[in-house]
């Protein structure tokens, strides 16, 4: 049951959600929000310039917590974050993809979880991998303390970027790097992991949709990781970095490229995620059909 919401309460937590052409998959992520038992939210949707009924399909929803902006221009992805996290009213910001799920304990369960530890910047959760209308398919796996988290970060950090929830002010401080393209989060991390504390709830608190692995784009976020790992190789002066990293990424883009290409992708998938424990697909059948009953109203 979710908290009531008082003319007066201020928002806690501001939801960034960037959007292109997103219709079909809008409305049910739209409506997960709805059933969050943590109630002083807002969402801060902005639209990328979509070509579809995007914009429409949001507007439709009555709820006075959900803001949308539409400039008609595409300015991709980490721009539009950086945008939201400028009109950000909340004291803590979450992500959320256009096509997510949450569960309707996600922002209580971060909520809670920053309150008692002040000295963590940023916590994610697990994630729920599936796919066409809700089938569930695995577990995206997190680590939990920052030092699992941040053990290995010339390979990539284990937190999904669409559980984030940190405080305002450390995304402030931190803005999303607008020329790195399709890596923005792990390049965020890379830069700001030494001076930062990260933890990750073990818990699946959303859906995280994956209908289909394109090569090109997991392979432009490892040639954009890799010119990340360079750029930070050579500020620090520490060329381990970089031929670590450099040679992992080559390495996993080799084995995305061997999976797709003979289309083996449930390889790929089996690589990056985890089995479902056990009651986790009942779960998430029963916030699928929350969030898609919502999404018809």
């Amino acid at each position: 049951m979710a908290e009531p919401v008082r003319a007066n309460d201020a928002p806690l937590v501001s939801v960034a959600m960037a959007t292109l052409n997103a219709e079909r998959t809008l409305p049910a992520a739209v409506a997960s929000l709805l059933m969050q038992t943590h109630a002083r939210w807002e969402l801060i949707m902005i639209d990328d310039g979509s070509s579809d009924g995007s914009v429409q399909a949001v507007r439709r929803f009555s709820d006075p917590r959900i803001r949308v902006l539409a400039d008609g221009a595409h300015r991709g992805l980490a721009a539009r974050l950086n945008q939201a996290v400028g009109l950000a009213q909340g004291e803590l910001l979450a992500r959320m993809d256009q096509d997510d799920i949450c569960y309707p304990e996600r922002f209580a369960r971060q909520v809670a979880f920053l309150q008692a530890n002040p000295a963590v910047n940023l916590v994610g959760s697990a994630a729920l991998v599936f796919e066409g209308e809700g089938r569930p398919v695995g577990l995206l796996r997190v680590r939990e303390n920052h030092a699992d988290i941040c053990a290995r970060p010339w390979a990539g950090f284990y937190l999904p970027h669409p559980t984030w929830m940190g405080r305002s002010a450390w995304f402030r401080a931190n803005p999303y790097n607008e020329r790195n393209i399709r890596s923005e989060d792990q390049e965020l991390l890379l830069r700001a992991h030494e001076t930062s504390r990260f933890a990750a709830l073990p818990e699946p608190l959303l859906g995280y949709r994956q209908d289909r692995i394109e090569l090109r784009k997991v392979l432009h976020s490892r040639y954009s990781f890799s010119r990340a790992l360079l750029r930070r190789s050579a500020a620090r002066r520490a060329p381990a970095l970089a031929l670590r990293g450099v040679g992992g990424q080559l390495a996993k883009a080799a084995f995305d490229t061997l999976a797709i290409s003979t289309g083996t992708q449930r390889r790929l998938l089996a690589h990056r995620a985890r089995p479902l424990p056990s009651g986790a697909a009942e779960r998430w059948r029963d916030v699928w059909r929350q969030a898609a009953a919502g999404a018809e109203r």
